[in-house]
């Protein structure tokens, strides 16, 4: 079982947050024994740290959870300069490295991208293949996900991140034709070489633990948790 999971998208609203939800929902209804934290390890603007705070009963403070928080909703090299601050990359080391000698599991929500930045010099596959943290990759169902796919999967492997598998994210409501038109599962599988996990559906009310809970358990968990 993983000790961590990163879990990052193929750009922007391609559905970090929804998984991140979901999976932590299904963590808490069926290892209520066990421990368990979320991190959102760099956080421009109001976000998903106050999601979490408010969503779940986590008993961590809001510096565990979000080491670095800036208040422009900005690209943190950008919004850090704003502020004539630095993005401390060692603040964020530490504090994931103290959340993950505490906790059973831990849950880490990249900002962005996979080729988002992080710093003048560094993107987000860089700290997930420097910090060995196993990936999943989401991608969101629309047209010309195929090719954001691939591309995503190229640059992880370039930069030798540890990708575990894609999930599909369905960002509108979408039939099951339009799923299978827009992002096969079996065609992207094919061209990454990445395991196929599963298809989150459109979910209108993201408070809903047990529908997210029963949604997370039709993925396949065993690759992720």
């Amino acid at each position: 079982m993983l000790n961590a999971l990163l879990i990052t998208g193929t750009d922007t609203e391609a559905g970090k947050t929804v998984l991140t939800t979901a999976l932590a929902a299904y963590w808490q209804k069926h290892y209520p024994q066990r421990s368990w934290g979320i991190m959102k390890p760099i956080q421009s603007g109001i976000g998903d740290r106050e999601w979490y705070e408010n969503l779940f009963a986590l008993e961590q403070s809001p510096e565990e959870i979000t080491p670095l928080y800036f208040q422009a909703p900005l690209a943190p090299p950008i919004a850090a300069a704003r502020e004539n601050r630095r993005v401390d990359l060692a603040l964020v080391w530490q504090a994931l490295s103290k959340l993950r000698s505490q906790r059973d599991f831990v849950l880490v929500e990249a900002l962005g991208g996979l080729g988002s930045p992080v710093t003048e010099e560094l993107i987000v596959a860089d700290l997930a293949a420097e910090w060995r943290l196993p990936t999943v990759l989401v991608v969101p169902v629309r047209l010309g996900a195929i090719a954001a796919a691939v591309a995503n999967v190229a640059l992880a492997r370039q930069s030798r991140v540890h990708l575990v598998g894609i999930v599909l994210n369905c960002v509108q409501p979408r039939s099951d034709a339009e799923i299978a038109d827009w992002t096969p599962p079996e065609l992207i599988e094919s061209l990454t070489n990445v395991p196929f996990l599963g298809c989150l559906p459109y979910v209108d009310n993201l408070t809903d633990l047990e529908k997210l809970a029963q949604i997370a358990s039709d993925l396949d968990l065993e690759r992720l948790m």
